[in-house]
């Protein structure tokens, strides 16, 4: 009897559009949030998320049947897809919503991610995408995802190796004391971490090609996902700035300091 053929992974990237990391950030004059009318980029987090996609074809070769790239936004959001796809991303899928809409809580993310995954015909064995989008630094996605879909999860990855026969992934992860390896059962859900790898730059040649690979629009709507905020952010303003500090010639002239800023001990 001959042996039945290895299945040929798919794996699906989430990214996400945010303020550029060398935007000085800024509350905007209603101070519902911050100012948008900035440079946008991809997250830093899901850079490293595509890269370590394409590296996994590169290593696996003809194992890897598709990387697949989705993100929520809205139309702006498009020029980010582009960026993946010529970094090495085959397709993409975009979930548009308003210019004005709130963004996604982390929740309705990972609803409208496990709405996505059931959609694909030829399904998914791998979702890798950052541990953190660096605008709300919630960095739940990923977990609740992996909750929704009853899959294996590996946080914090700073190693990613898969083995499709096997079907299984072997991911080292950071943790506070040190480095933990993880074996998950595909499918899994790997979030990264910084340390993982070092995007790369697109080539021009591949930002031609960006242009000509499909990209798949479809609205929350369609999947049956409702992405209306759960929280309501009261009001956002920006931390007091800081007050030079002084010298003082001893302990005593210190005490004292202490006392009038209101500042007293208290017995253990």
């Amino acid at each position: 009897m001959r042996p039945s053929a290895v299945r040929l992974l798919n794996i699906l990237v989430p990214i996400k559009r945010a303020v550029d990391y060398a935007v000085k950030i800024r509350v905007n004059p209603e101070q519902t949030g911050i100012d948008l009318n900035v440079k946008h980029s991809m997250n830093p987090f899901d850079e490293i998320a595509v890269e370590e996609a394409v590296r996994i074809r590169e290593r696996l070769k003809d194992a890897v049947k598709s990387i697949k790239v989705v993100t929520i936004g809205p139309p702006k959001s498009a020029e980010t897809l582009r960026t993946a796809l010529a970094m090495g991303a085959d397709s993409a899928v975009h979930v548009e919503i308003l210019e004005s809409a709130p963004a996604p809580e982390p929740l309705g993310v990972a609803k409208t991610l496990k709405a996505l995954i059931e959609r694909q015909k030829e399904g998914v064995d791998v979702v890798i995408m950052g541990k953190q989008a660096i605008d709300d630094d919630a960095g739940q996605t990923g977990q609740m995802l992996a909750g929704l879909m009853g899959w294996s999860q590996a946080t914090f990855a700073s190693k990613v190796e898969v083995d499709p026969e096997q079907k299984i992934a072997n991911i080292t992860r950071e943790i506070d004391g040190g480095l933990e390896e993880l074996r998950c059962k595909l499918p899994v859900i790997i979030t990264t971490d910084l340390r993982l790898n070092e995007p790369r730059y697109a080539s021009l040649p591949n930002i031609m090609k960006a242009k000509k690979k499909p990209v798949e629009k479809l609205t929350a709507a369609e999947l049956g996902v409702d992405l209306t905020p759960r929280l309501e952010t009261i009001k956002v303003t920006e931390p007091p700035k800081r007050v030079g500090g002084g010298k003082v010639a001893n302990v005593d002239e210190l005490l004292t300091k202490l006392k009038e800023a209101g500042v007293t001990g208290k017995r253990a």
